[in-house]
């Protein structure tokens, strides 16, 4: 986004909005992870960018568009916790940078079952 004022030019990147939707995505309700894809590791060891993983957006003068990949919960409605999602990327994105946001992409890849999640947050002992 790049907004012409009086005293001079605000511009805010990809990274910023990308982050921003990132943020939101988990603290949605249901949502276990992002996803990051396979492409994206491989972009991030090429190019040694900090890409956020699971989220990629297109930002333009005045809108965005972005593209959620998230892993849910095992058992929730997929489809009440992506309109949730939807919603608060939408609202937080909004909010925080003034941009119009025209869509937000979801695609689920994968689904969290409660003993993955403790083998995960447990360390083995030796």
């Amino acid at each position: 986004m790049t907004e012409d004022l009086q005293s001079g030019i605000i511009r805010i990147s990809d990274d910023v909005v990308s982050t921003i939707a990132g943020l939101a995505a988990l603290e949605t309700p249901g949502i276990a992870a992002m996803s990051g894809g396979i492409s994206e590791g491989l972009a991030k060891r090429l190019s040694g960018r900090n890409v956020q993983k699971g989220v990629s957006v297109e930002v333009g003068q005045l809108e965005a568009a972005i593209d959620l990949r998230v892993i849910v919960h095992y058992g929730i409605p997929i489809q009440e916790v992506c309109r949730q999602l939807q919603l608060n990327v939408r609202e937080a994105v909004e909010n925080m940078t003034g941009l119009n946001v025209v869509e937000v992409n979801v695609k689920v890849e994968g689904v969290a079952f409660k003993e993955e999640e403790a083998a995960e947050e447990t360390p083995r002992l030796k």
